[in-house]
């Protein structure tokens, strides 16, 4: 293993986990750099969604998409069950796992491959996905010994949630600012109104809310249209 290809690759992603929107990237890188740093023929990632369901998120070729396409579908196979248990499964021949996993072994060796193992992709408590590499010659099982291809998994799932992170920062920041602009476009509309009508601000926005209820309008768009002057609420009434 050449220790400068390890060094780029770490590097490479942790660099990768800083675009919110640059998921599918990471996680391609991750599953081409395995294949290129542990020698083995093939890997995929299965990510779990907002909700919780595994998905395919990356695979270094379509005989892994494929398979592991087939593990979600059947519920069944290596990956699932280190995501389901947060710990790593390693099969050193799938050959021999027939009875524990009878429609996922035959799939594996149609697409050529002998052996498997899953990683978990985890964060403190909380597993996202699985990291899984193929190898299709069971005795060249080196890789599945070194502690290299679980930091790869750890340093990426770091890199994911950070991105995670900052997509939830960016929506909430676009939600406060929303909402910000709302305020501000109800209390132009409020004075707006009370100019008109010669009245206080109270009351103005009581006008103004009292049309966008009747109408079953957002509170927000009646303001908008008020500073247009495209809708005219009825002059508040007196008390």
């Amino acid at each position: 293993m050449d220790e400068n290809v390890v060094a780029k690759t770490f590097v490479e992603l942790a660099d990768n986990g800083g675009a919110a929107s640059d998921q599918p990237a990471l996680l391609r890188l991750l599953a081409d750099r395995c294949v290129d740093v542990l020698g083995v023929n093939a890997a995929g990632v299965l990510l779990a969604d907002l909700s919780g369901e595994l998905r395919v998120a990356a695979a270094s070729c379509e005989q892994v998409r494929h398979l592991e396409l087939f593990e979600v579908l059947e519920e069944e196979g290596p990956c699932l069950d280190c995501f389901r248990r947060g710990t790593a499964v390693a099969v050193l021949d799938v050959s021999m796992e027939a009875e524990r996993w009878p429609r996922f072994v035959p799939q594996a060796r149609r697409r050529g491959f002998a052996a498997v193992q899953a990683l978990p992709m985890r964060c403190r408590s909380e597993v996202v996905g699985a990291l899984n590499l193929f190898v299709a010659d069971a005795r060249h099982i080196e890789p599945f010994g070194s502690p290299i291809a679980q930091a790869m998994a750890d340093i990426a799932t770091i890199s994911l949630v950070r991105q995670r992170s900052a997509r939830r920062s960016e929506r909430l920041t676009g939600q406060l600012q929303t909402a910000l602009d709302s305020r501000i476009v109800i209390e132009q509309a409020k004075g707006k109104l009370a100019e008109r009508y010669g009245t206080d601000m109270e009351r103005a926005f009581l006008s103004l809310r009292g049309y966008a209820r009747s109408h079953n309008r957002r509170l927000s768009d009646v303001a908008r249209e008020v500073i247009a002057g495209r809708s005219s609420p009825p002059p508040p009434e007196e008390k």
